[in-house]
């Protein structure tokens, strides 16, 4: 079976996204949740990942895994979506209605990256 076009998206999308953790540090920090420890440390690792998973998909020795890890990765970042929707200062000057929106839109992710475990 061929890979389609959209799975090829998707990775230049988690690897684009991953690279801005490098790029702009500061605007991942300033919506991490206050809970979280050592925030430049995890906006770092965040990006390794995004950048590691988004790579993993395109091979299809490592596609599954890498599925499933942005699947993981995206759970995870449910928590910082939350914490943007609880103050002012934690939506990063965001609309809330875009904040509100990014919480199905984390699922539909999920969903888009779990259409790829058999390709």
């Amino acid at each position: 079976m061929e890979t389609p076009w959209h799975l090829y998206l998707m990775a230049g999308m988690y690897m684009v996204a991953g690279l801005m953790h490098f790029i702009k540090p500061k605007m991942y920090m300033r919506t991490m949740p206050l809970y979280l420890p050592n925030h430049k440390l995890l906006v770092y690792i965040s990006g390794i990942a995004e950048i590691l998973l988004g790579i993993g998909i395109c091979f299809e020795a490592t596609r599954k895994l890498s599925v499933f890890g942005i699947i993981l990765m995206l759970a995870a970042f449910l928590s910082v979506h939350f914490y943007m929707l609880s103050s002012e200062k934690a939506s990063a000057g965001i609309p809330k209605w875009i904040l509100i929106l990014r919480i199905p839109l984390q699922f539909f992710l999920m969903y888009w990256a779990y259409y790829y475990v058999n390709i």
